[in-house]
């Protein structure tokens, strides 16, 4: 997994598209439960603090409250997020609640930003999530 998005300094408040959170790039299978598409399967493209992107073969609403399953290393995350991004295929989600699914989210975000330092990835490579 790593950064996407940083500025040559490596600052995790601040990114290059003006975005709070840092994104990592992340590949896993996951799960949305919607009421107007039924349960879809699909891959994580990159993770945030407040938000998830994923490759979906059917079409979900945008502004619709979803319920997202997948696994992190530090454990199993459910969910719910809304529907904010489409394009093409690739869906934007942006975590609604406040839970201990949450934690979780923020402590591996904050794992991958010290693994990022420490490697000194400055700029992601292109083509290369690492999967879990």
């Amino acid at each position: 997994m790593q950064a996407q998005n940083q500025p040559a300094g490596g600052g995790v408040q601040n990114t290059v598209d003006g975005r709070r959170h840092p994104r990592f790039k992340i590949e896993v299978d996951i799960k949305i439960n919607s009421k107007t598409s039924g349960t879809l399967k699909g891959h994580t493209v990159d993770i945030s603090e407040s938000g998830i992107s994923a490759m979906l073969r059917i079409e979900v609403p945008l502004g619709e409250v979803v319920e997202l399953d997948f696994y992190l290393p530090l454990g199993p995350i459910k969910i719910y997020a809304v529907v904010r991004q489409r394009n093409a295929f690739r869906y934007g989600f942006q975590f609604v609640e406040s839970s201990a699914a949450h934690e979780i989210i923020q402590s591996t975000c904050r794992q991958l930003a010290v693994e990022r330092a420490l490697l000194g990835e400055l700029e992601p490579s292109p083509g290369k999530p690492r999967k879990i």
